[in-house]
């Protein structure tokens, strides 16, 4: 008489046991990215180089520099769009590193598990 439920030849728990060990190295492996990408620094210029802005993987702003020509009393308005300029342009740099490191990690997540889950 053939057994109803459970898992024939006890395979499914062996393929358990590896999803897991699996899923916690994929967690560490995202920790240690995390940590990369924190700690990552992007710099971006605007008006040719005369305003550069630095900022964290955490999107902190590290350094603002101006270039001394770039500041004319006469012209603040343009002086306030080029740092909101690079600044925008640091953060969307460290923003796409955050992405691109998660796309990585997540790229090959169905592997070794026969294209993706059994159901």
């Amino acid at each position: 008489m053939a057994k109803r439920g459970g898992f024939p030849g006890g395979g499914m728990p062996g393929n358990m046991n590896n999803l897991m060990k699996q899923a916690q190295r994929m967690q560490r492996q995202m920790e240690e990215n995390q940590k990369e990408l924190e700690a990552a620094t992007y710099t971006a210029k605007a008006g040719g180089g005369a305003v550069e802005v630095s900022v964290t993987g955490k999107k902190e702003v590290t350094k603002v520099s101006l270039s001394q020509e770039v500041v004319d009393p006469d012209d603040v308005e343009m002086l306030e769009d080029l740092v909101m300029a690079a600044t925008n342009e640091a953060l969307r740099m460290a923003e796409e590193a955050s992405a691109d490191a998660m796309s990585k990690m997540t790229g090959g997540l169905g592997m070794g598990m026969g294209g993706g889950l059994p159901f």
